[in-house]
């Protein structure tokens, strides 16, 4: 099965599995089933095997998963072993946040360009990162082959800064803001909506958590 048929569900627990495998691995545990894992990543079992059902017999009847074959399996299957650099666009206060954590510390992800309006932090480094003037952004992302950008600048700008990302080669966009964001149809989006995830927590909490 192509990655275009699996399921977009499936597709974001991927990296909850592997991120467990990597912890089994750690400790030296060799073999896991499906209940056991069920249990630590909180996804029901079935969902499980259904979802590992996509890529084939990834394990055996009554004898579970080998957890380094698993492993070696999604590490492949994410691309684990090939390092991303994306771009941060908007170093405010949650761009300086994402700047201090920087992905590459936990993954194959790292943050290498950022860009902003502030003469301030303009033509500094951050954390590590250069950020460039905002008015570069369309070069800069083609120049450095920078293929996804996160997006972290004031509603009232998004969909023009997302068309110049667009403009400069970007085909993948981690959103933050909450303008749903017009892109190409060969442009993937991702919306992060803090504010909508806060409120379906309290919400929760107000009618199911009593």
């Amino acid at each position: 099965m192509t990655a275009e048929n699996i399921p977009r569900a499936t597709a974001k627990r991927l990296p909850i599995y592997y991120r467990y495998l990597n912890i089994l691995h750690d400790t030296g545990k060799q073999r896991i089933s499906s209940t056991e894992l069920a249990e630590a990543v909180q996804v029901d079992s079935a969902t499980i095997r259904r979802d590992f059902s996509y890529f084939g017999a990834l394990g055996k009847r009554g004898y579970g998963y080998d957890v380094d074959n698993l492993l070696s399996f999604f590490k492949t299957i994410l691309n684990q072993e090939h390092l991303t650099n994306v771009a941060l666009i908007g170093v405010g206060n949650l761009g300086h946040a994402l700047l201090n954590f920087n992905f590459h510390k936990d993954g194959n992800v790292r943050i290498s360009a950022a860009f902003d309006t502030d003469d301030k932090i303009v033509n500094t480094i951050e954390d590590g990162v250069p950020v460039y003037p905002i008015e570069e952004l369309s070069h800069q992302l083609h120049d450095q082959q920078i293929k996804v950008i996160i997006l972290t600048v004031p509603s009232k700008v998004a969909q023009s800064i997302a068309d110049d990302a667009v403009a400069g080669g970007v085909k993948g966009v981690l959103n933050f803001t909450p303008i749903r964001l017009q892109v190409p149809e060969d442009v993937l989006v991702q919306n992060v909506d803090l504010t909508n995830e806060l409120q379906t927590l309290i919400y929760f909490i107000e009618n199911f958590g009593k």
